[in-house]
């Protein structure tokens, strides 16, 4: 299934492993892979480093009221409504033919307290309230680019004022070598937060190759054992940076503000093949 929606070309691709699953991707960029049989298979590694610090936030099954800037498959508002019943959760997508196309061919189980907004991720977060949530997760991407809106220190202090005091602020972002958008993201985040916790593959914090990168933020201590832990067993093992590590890593990046704040940039040509042609 191919069709055309307001930031590109949208593909599901099945998982010939899985019966009932599927890849979305927008112009060639895998955004999101759905289990319908089952919402917690989490295909995706980086999806499972969000996961294990939603995991830590609260007690096992505890409800959680969750902000998700960034809507794609709802692969993660699927996987809480289904190890947190009751969770309060917002999903705000832009593209509201992208959520038309997952409504159809990916529909979610019913859930009274799992709601989707059309909007601009800065805007709609502007519309909460002080301390609303419990997690705010920004997984913004136009394509497969970050746009400079959801980059700067504006943007974490609204995410900061919309949580509660112990609340945790989760980024997924994409970068290479050599990684400014990364460690200038980690200054910007910790310019608001007193802790954070970086996790990614060894070779794309070492710079060596593009890919995903997963930042967690709070105002009270992370349970970073734990964390680092978790994503050490995972299929594809992770490295967790904290503390002086982290502070290395950033490097003295200066913190991103509005008026300096860029897209990242895109992939490498080629990264995901060809994009996809709509049918006529």
């Amino acid at each position: 299934m191919v069709t055309q929606i307001g930031s590109g070309v949208a593909e599901l691709l099945p998982d010939h492993d899985r019966p009932n699953a599927y890849t979305l991707l927008v112009d060639g960029a895998p955004q999101s892979h759905v289990d319908l049989d089952d919402p917690t298979y989490l295909e995706f590694e980086y999806v499972r480093r969000i996961a294990a610090s939603l995991d830590l936030t609260a007690p096992p099954r505890m409800p959680l009221r969750v902000l998700h800037l960034g809507g794609g498959g709802l692969t993660i508002a699927r996987y809480l409504a289904a190890t947190r019943p009751g969770s309060r959760q917002r999903v705000v997508e832009a593209d509201a033919k992208l959520v038309d196309f997952v409504r159809e061919w990916l529909p979610w189980r019913p859930d009274p307290k799992l709601k989707v907004r059309i909007g601009d991720a800065r805007t709609e977060l502007r519309k909460a309230h002080d301390d609303e949530f419990d997690v705010v997760i920004v997984d913004v991407f136009a394509g497969a680019r970050t746009p400079a809106s959801v980059r700067s220190v504006e943007f974490v202090h609204e995410a900061a004022r919309v949580l509660h005091p112990d609340g945790r602020y989760l980024v997924n972002m994409t970068d290479g070598p050599p990684l400014g958008l990364a460690k200038a993201q980690v200054a910007t985040v910790a310019d608001v937060f007193a802790e954070a916790a970086l996790v990614a593959d060894a070779s794309v914090l070492r710079g060596r190759r593009f890919g995903n990168l997963v930042l967690t933020a709070a105002n009270t201590p992370l349970p970073t054992a734990a964390i680092g832990r978790r994503v050490a067993g995972d299929w594809f093992p992770g490295r967790l940076l904290t503390g002086d590590d982290l502070t290395r890593f950033a490097g003295g990046e200066t913190v991103v503000t509005d008026a300096d704040a860029t897209p990242s940039a895109p992939p490498p040509v080629g990264m995901f093949g060809p994009r996809p042609e709509v049918p006529e």
